[in-house]
């Protein structure tokens, strides 16, 4: 619960400009913004009470199938926080407004996650929101 509230705490070592730019990010812009993932975990590393949260952070970037970022994990060497995760996180990105775009709502998200679990998303982890 606490990793779903700090996953994206590394934003803040991300400029202003890119955060709440409206359009799609440029390659550049793209590069700096995955590398949140490892400005949250080293804010978190020093406390102790933190600490066990900082792979679930480092990794919610990581897709199922070893094509995410920073780490290129897959499958089960993605700590089971992330790949919770992940999935939370599309699912709360596709079903909020934001400032480019309207959410395209529930039906849409759970459309998304089914067509990528197993390549983005863990599948028993999606098969668990479906039952929710």
């Amino acid at each position: 619960e606490l990793a779903g509230l700090l996953h994206d705490i590394g934003k803040i070592g991300i400029e202003d400009r890119i955060l709440m730019k409206p359009a799609r990010l440029d390659p550049d812009e793209q590069e700096l913004m995955r590398r949140h993932p490892i400005y949250g975990a080293s804010i978190l590393e020093p406390s102790a009470a933190l600490r066990p949260l900082v792979p679930i952070v480092l990794a919610h970037h990581e897709n199922f199938d070893g094509s995410g970022y920073p780490q290129g994990l897959k499958g089960d060497e993605i700590p089971i926080g992330s790949r919770i995760l992940i999935v939370a996180d599309t699912y709360e990105a596709m079903t909020s407004d934001r400032i480019y775009r309207k959410a395209p709502g529930h039906d849409r998200a759970m459309e998304q996650l089914n067509r990528y679990k197993g390549t983005q998303f863990d599948p028993v982890c999606v098969r668990a929101l479906q039952t929710c």
